[in-house]
């Protein structure tokens, strides 16, 4: 298959992508696995009609097999996404749909490999930072002519929608599928005993970081808490967790060419500061910097920890009995509220990733791939996936819906402060690199490398800015 866009040489580059590259809570079995489903009920479905284009005419009588590659983004991953679609499936009991579910960490390298050789899925789920990079290789089809059977962009939340092109191009190649956003957790609690006011402890910076330091040391329940769970330098959502306070700070991570690094200078320096030095003066236990997010998620159901910062699928894991592999049963689980994250100096900003759904370039089956994405963006499959894998749903009509939990609501108006990163073929590369130098800077606030203050952070920064400058400039 013919490559464009993106160079041999960042291709290359880009199979070192970091697994955290779309967000995610890297939930369910991390096991490549396949399964099948073949409904033959006619029960009825909203769903909507096949399209009866000439080159697949057989969509609407004859049998037709459906490959779909997903990932892990629920606990049972196969069986979810069967489940949510198993009313299109009694609606169209011609159509049945193999589902592999790919490992994150292997995921990258079978799809790019796939892209080169043609042979590959008809349905591929894309995190929404590797989708450039994908669609630059040829690896899947333009969907410009179809969008609209979906409701076009204004259905969608706008930063998801951006991640559906290649920056700069107005080509569509992808349909959002779902939203990972990031919103603070907090124990209801620990606030109410340390006599902070949650009305204004989550507006600014610095009311934030006041609470902070009010609920630090907190006891609760017999345990003392920390103020906050933050994981260092070995979670897979390093760049995640930094960027939305270089954001907040009035920082970005390239400028509007795409070429000039940005996210080094004055503005992004406070931003990196202000979060890390949240962990310098004491409002972070040490130990947790060693850990990742699903380590500092549990800490915090244990009763670790006052406030951490994660997705909305830790609401529906304190919503899923112990049983079934929840934490129902923990204290959190009764005593926890989510708001978005403060506002800095330059706005209020969330880290907002997610997946989109594709149609392979090699598919044989291109409008009947094409007729289940139609099905996975209604609102009822959005529902339906948002209840059993807990991730967010993409289209604003079920994201903003009100008869949605609390909880949900929480992250609806987080979302609406939502960036993601720049869409660009490099972005693997990019994100690999940020990951290695922001990593450095916590081992510099945990005291193992240098002294922390903002020259030595600044720095790292450099070095990590030196580094993208030759990725992104290729």
């Amino acid at each position: 298959m013919k490559k464009t866009g993106a160079s041999l040489g960042i291709l290359l580059m880009a199979l070192t992508v970091a697994i955290s590259g779309c967000g995610g809570n890297n939930a369910g079995n991390n096991k490549e696995q396949s399964s099948d489903n073949n409904a033959k009920s006619s029960s009825a479905s909203s769903a909507p009609s096949a399209s009866k284009a000439p080159a697949e005419a057989e969509a609407s009588k004859d049998p037709v097999t459906l490959t779909a590659w997903i990932m892990p983004n629920s606990p049972k991953p196969d069986a979810d996404f069967l489940k949510t679609i198993d009313p299109y499936l009694k609606e169209h009991p011609n159509v049945s749909v193999k589902v592999t579910v790919l490992d994150w960490g292997s995921a990258w390298t079978k799809i790019t490999t796939a892209a080169t050789s043609g042979a590959g899925p008809d349905l591929l789920q894309l995190g929404t930072t590797w989708v450039p990079a994908i669609a630059s290789m040829g690896g899947i089809d333009k969907l410009n002519d179809k969008v609209a059977d979906v409701g076009g962009a204004e259905s969608y939340l706008p930063a998801i929608w951006d991640t559906t092109s290649v920056s700069g191009q107005e080509d569509i190649y992808a349909v959002p599928w779902f939203v990972d956003a990031r919103a603070i957790y907090y124990r209801t609690d620990a606030f109410k005993q340390a006599g902070v006011d949650t009305a204004t402890a989550f507006k600014d910076w610095d009311s934030f970081k006041a609470a902070l330091e009010k609920v630090n040391g907190v006891t609760v329940d017999g345990k003392k808490m920390a103020a906050l769970g933050l994981p260092g330098k070995n979670d897979w959502n390093v760049v995640h967790n930094i960027f939305p306070w270089v954001w907040a700070a009035g920082g970005s991570v390239l400028a509007d060419d795409n070429k000039t690094v940005t996210f080094n200078d004055e503005k992004g320096l406070q931003g990196v500061m202000y979060y890390t030095g949240l962990a310098h003066e004491g409002l972070v236990e040490k130990a947790s910097l060693e850990k990742n997010s699903s380590q500092i998620e549990s800490d915090f159901g244990d009763g670790k920890s006052a406030v951490i910062i994660s997705g909305a699928w830790l609401a529906k894991n304190f919503a899923t009995p112990k049983a079934n592999g929840g934490m129902s049963d923990k204290a959190a689980a009764k005593n926890f509220a989510v708001a978005p994250l403060p506002a800095g100096p330059g706005g209020q900003y969330t880290f907002v990733g997610g997946s989109d759904l594709t149609v392979f370039s090699g598919s044989k089956h291109k409008e009947a791939t094409w007729d289940l994405i139609k099905y996975l963006s209604t609102d009822e499959a959005q529902q339906a996936y948002a209840d059993v894998s807990g991730q967010l749903p993409s289209k604003l009509s079920v994201l903003n819906d009100p008869n949605q939990d609390v909880s949900m609501k929480a992250f609806a108006e987080a979302t609406k402060y939502g960036r993601g990163y720049p869409a660009i073929p490099q972005w693997g590369p990019t994100e690999t690199a940020l990951q290695k130098h922001f990593a450095n800077i916590w081992d510099i606030v945990a005291g193992v490398k240098g002294t922390y203050n903002e020259e030595s952070v600044k720095k790292e920064l450099d070095a990590a800015a030196s580094e993208v400058k030759s990725i992104v400039n290729q």
